[in-house]
């Protein structure tokens, strides 16, 4: 069989374009599957407008060049404000710069805090039509929510009672103004957690020196406490004894110092009497006896 040039050319072309027909169709089909990953759901748009349409985990299919998707996160989400050194190590998906502020008293301060949320997947339609992407919600909603009542609430704080302590009630405080903000824009709010407030070198050393006062006076106090209790004691115990000695003469009668002689009386009867200038002699009567 005698194949001709002219022949196996149009072979060769007709096998090219099976080939090519065959890579645009698995280009097409490739580019429709979306794969959504666990934890996620993805809005559906078409030529940048919002379709309503929401992929759960799983394969789904979208037009190829015509819709593309927004991603969301259903699982737990962190924003996270802290140091720029601190922020390389950070695990958080979001990171930021602490809070500063000042108390109600005026001293200055940075606030360390963290805001643990979710999207919710019922409002995801919601959020891609009226916020945006996630990194638009957590700009728009959750750092500037989070950020002006952090600073906000901590205005209502003196100091010296931030320092001691009450963390706990400006944390309680921040997450139940950001409660019914973040539903309103479909996040659900985990948790708020305040990890530290960080105080003025300056301010932290006069707190100290006043601490270190207050125990001197308190020391003091003590000691002067002590003195008056042993002197109350000395005194308790000088009225004790002055008693005793009181109780112990009224208690010596002129029969128990009879009682007392004849008991130390060794039975011989004074041989002299009288004073010095009339002294009677008596040792001629007891002998007679």
């Amino acid at each position: 069989m005698v194949v001709t040039f002219e022949s196996f050319g149009a072979k060769a072309a007709k096998s090219f374009g099976s080939i090519f027909l065959s890579a645009v169709l698995l280009i097409v089909i490739l580019s429709s599957l979306k794969m959504v990953q666990p934890g996620t759901v993805e809005v559906v748009t078409r030529f940048g407008r919002v379709t309503g349409r929401v992929l759960h985990p799983g394969a789904s299919f979208i037009l190829p060049i015509a819709e593309s998707t927004l991603r969301y996160n259903t699982k737990k989400v962190i924003y996270e404000t802290t140091t720029v050194e601190k922020q390389q190590g950070s695990r958080a998906d979001y990171k930021d710069y602490p809070v500063d502020t000042n108390t109600k008293d005026g001293q200055q301060v940075d606030i360390f805090y963290t805001v643990r949320f979710s999207i919710d997947p019922k409002k995801a339609t919601w959020v891609a039509q009226n916020i945006g992407s996630e990194d638009d919600l957590v700009e728009k909603i959750v750092k500037t929510d989070s950020r002006i009542w952090t600073r906000n609430v901590t205005r209502e704080f003196e100091a010296a009672d931030l320092y001691t302590g009450n963390v706990l009630e400006v944390q309680n405080r921040v997450e139940s103004q950001l409660k019914p903000s973040f539903e309103e824009n479909g996040i659900i709010l985990d948790e708020v957690g305040i990890r530290e407030i960080k105080f003025t070198p300056q301010y932290i050393q006069a707190i100290e020196a006043k601490q270190i006062e207050a125990v001197r006076v308190e020391t003091e106090k003590n000691r002067a406490e002590q003195a008056k209790f042993q002197k109350e004691a000395r005194i308790t115990q000088a009225e004790g004894m002055a008693r005793e000695q009181e109780l112990l003469r009224a208690s010596i009668t002129n029969e128990l110092l009879r009682k007392m002689w004849i008991e130390k009386w060794d039975g011989k009867l004074p041989t002299v009497m009288g004073s010095e200038s009339n002294i009677l002699d008596l040792s001629g009567i007891v002998g007679a006896r």
